[in-house]
């Protein structure tokens, strides 16, 4: 298969590490303790994250984000992701990517030691197939990392996004860049990987945690959100082609009006 080439980060074929693609031979010797700490955390709204919780920087967006919470309760994530009327575009997609950011956040927090611990080489627990490379701003060669170590520099540049005022800006009289939507999708693509390499490296960890379900409700929201605003490129969407082609037909059911 053809290399592909994402601004400066590579996805190419990549060398089976030898793992089963799901992790399904890996089992957490810890899982039945971390079962219940997992249990316990989410009760008592207490979770471990990879990164801080990011809090929203404007009251627009903390009271979108908790429409998005209230609707979700409904049952039609279609329903969930749709604009609200009246509300801006851009101020909606930025109060939700602060949401995935923490979700993600908090996803990864459950596995990363496990993960450090595994994947400890470049190119070390990637998707089958696909090797994530990173690279930004004048890099001519993108770095060789572990999967880990790219979950890393992803969600630290995902933070510096969310701070960057010229990006997200945080005073109403301040107007959104006219390319913001750009700088969305690179931050989507980015996340999209990251939930690739849950699936494939981590996902019976989800299992013995007893998170399987939370994953799957976490992916299916970003997912169906990425569809109705067209936020990453199809070809990146193959590293999980199967949940991904089961989910646009729910999708689709659930249909626009």
């Amino acid at each position: 298969r053809a290399k592909q080439w994402h601004g400066t980060e590579r996805a190419a074929q990549a060398r089976r590490t030898g793992d089963a693609a799901d992790g399904s031979h890996h089992r957490n010797p810890h899982s039945s303790a971390a079962t219940m700490k997992f249990r316990d955390m989410l009760s008592r709204g207490e979770k471990k994250t990879l990164k801080p919780v990011k809090q929203h920087s404007t009251l627009k967006r903390s009271t979108l984000s908790k429409l998005t919470k209230r609707t979700l309760g409904s049952g039609n994530l279609r329903a969930a992701v749709r604009l609200p009327d009246d509300e801006d575009l851009f101020e909606w997609i930025a109060a939700n990517t602060v949401d995935f950011y923490n979700e993600i956040s908090l996803l990864y927090g459950l596995v990363v030691d496990e993960a450090q611990e595994r994947f400890t080489q470049a190119g070390e627990g990637f998707p089958p197939g696909f090797e994530y490379r990173w690279g930004q701003g004048n890099t001519k060669k993108p770095l060789r990392v572990s999967s880990p170590e790219y979950v890393d520099y992803v969600m630290t540049w995902v933070e510096d996004q969310l701070d960057n005022e010229e990006i997200f800006p945080t005073l109403a009289s301040v107007p959104f860049p006219d390319n913001f939507l750009d700088y969305a999708k690179d931050i989507y693509k980015r996340l999209f990987r990251i939930f690739a390499i849950l699936y494939h490296r981590h996902f019976s960890t989800f299992e013995e945690l007893d998170a399987q379900a939370h994953l799957n409700t976490c992916f299916k929201h970003f997912l169906f959100f990425v569809l109705e605003y067209e936020l990453v490129d199809p070809k990146e969407l193959v590293a999980l082609k199967g949940p991904v082609e089961r989910l646009k037909e729910e999708y689709s059911a659930q249909g626009s009006g």
